[in-house]
């Protein structure tokens, strides 16, 4: 029964690629950003051996005391906050050596510690500041309590909230599809990032197979930065993807060229004869039930120029009679999405900032468009955007921590709206 809706499917499916599409723009925008940048600063002292982190780590904690010092004049105060700040930090320096073990995360500690200690550096420079209008032990006790709450809050972003994966459901209606048919049930996929598979990947098939999509889409960034030409991380990659399966096929985009690597990340799906890999291409499905839909892919560059037009010729020739599913890693192009009047549009990319303060929100997004598309759900005009706030983490130097943003698959239902 399986391969006789397969065949039916490909039967009724038109493809469309332009391979003259597919060369990238010279300039990496998002290696020019000063996001990445800030990455490539602090992943520095993977160069370096263990002692001498170590050192390094102790030297900015004794500056940190004489910074005390110099600011309060007690010296007995800020030596005590020397050696303690240096006690917090090997308590983050165990804790991230110990990631690999538990199999929660496998990036560079060196990296990471120094990473997690700019928070810690800068929270007790301030108090030093304010130290002197404090009376008696309260800046000492102040101190204590800003730092445990730091750990406490590491602890949480690296062990419990990254598996917290669950399962959002969204709708959204449309004219396209005809009243009275069944609704099409998609779940979206996006950021997975993989340096091993954990648990968390487990749930990922699991989430899938109860969900019970019509299609599965998936919007890019396969791999872990510090792993994408990493062999094992790639047939780990393919090995997840395999397992992946709905009714109407499984239909992927790639992610930012800095993490899916061309030249490493495309050959994961030429043994995937399952899922379909759109490169500014589109494909129609006839899904039974008077049901129709279209899905267009596209690679995602960050050159905005770029992907605009890519968008605008691929609207152009795919159908405009039955929903238009848009599968694109990055928010950055729902103005022109909305311009051409599609349906539905998933996304992912800004893993909805992954670290999240109250009143704040999202220290990065990622985003050229900033803070106008950051996670969930959004409407304008006709198009409605799903922005996911995806499954896995950054590499290099990012600490592989979520905080107030767990991860998340979608299943979105389209239903008809006369």
């Amino acid at each position: 029964m399986r391969g006789e809706q397969d065949k039916k499917r490909m039967q009724n499916s038109t493809l469309t690629k332009e391979p003259t599409e597919l060369n990238e723009p010279t300039l990496d925008i998002l290696e020019e950003g000063i996001l990445h940048k800030i990455m490539l600063l602090f992943h520095l002292p993977t160069r370096l051996p263990g002692l001498l982190v170590v050192v390094l780590a102790i030297i900015l904690a004794a500056l940190t005391g004489a910074l005390w010092w110099l600011v309060t004049g007690d010296q007995p105060m800020a030596q005590l906050i020397g050696v303690l700040v240096s006690l917090f930090m090997a308590a983050d320096m165990t804790l991230l050596l110990s990631l690999p073990q538990q199999k929660v995360s496998f990036g560079p500690w060196k990296a990471q510690l120094f990473v997690l200690a700019f928070p810690r550096l800068v929270a007790t420079a301030v108090l030093g500041f304010v130290a002197p209008l404090l009376p008696g032990n309260w800046a000492l006790w102040l101190f204590l309590g800003i730092q445990m709450l730091g750990t406490a809050a590491f602890i949480r972003g690296y062990f419990i909230e990254p598996f917290k994966l669950k399962l959002t459901a969204v709708m959204t209606f449309t004219d396209r599809l005809p009243l009275g048919t069944e609704a099409i049930k998609v779940l979206h996929i996006s950021d997975l990032h993989v340096e091993r598979l954990t648990d968390r990947e487990a749930k990922v098939l699991e989430l899938a197979r109860e969900a019970k999509p019509d299609l599965i889409v998936i919007s890019g960034d396969y791999v872990n930065l510090s792993y994408n030409r990493d062999p094992e991380t790639l047939s780990q990659v393919q090995q997840l993807l395999s397992q992946l399966s709905a009714p109407h096929g499984v239909f992927a985009t790639l992610g930012s060229p800095p993490v899916d690597l061309r030249e490493t990340v495309v050959p994961i799906f030429d043994d995937l004869k399952h899922i379909t890999l759109l490169r500014q291409g589109w494909q129609h499905l006839e899904l039974g039930n008077g049901r129709s839909l279209t899905v267009m892919g596209l690679d995602c560059s960050h050159d905005l120029p770029v992907d605009a037009g890519r968008l605008a010729r691929l609207a152009a020739a795919a159908p405009h009679d039955v929903p238009q599913l848009l599968v694109y890693h990055s928010p950055e192009l729902m103005p022109e999405a909305a311009q051409h009047h599609i349906d539905l549009y998933v996304c992912g990319h800004t893993h909805g900032g992954q670290v999240r303060l109250p009143f704040i929100g999202p220290i990065f997004t990622s985003s050229q468009l900033g803070r106008q598309f950051v996670m969930g759900l959004y409407k304008l005009g006709r198009t409605t955007l799903y922005v996911s706030r995806g499954i896995g983490l950054e590499g290099l130097s990012a600490p592989r921590v979520r905080f107030m943003c767990p991860p998340e698959m979608t299943i979105i239902t389209i239903m008809p709206n006369g």
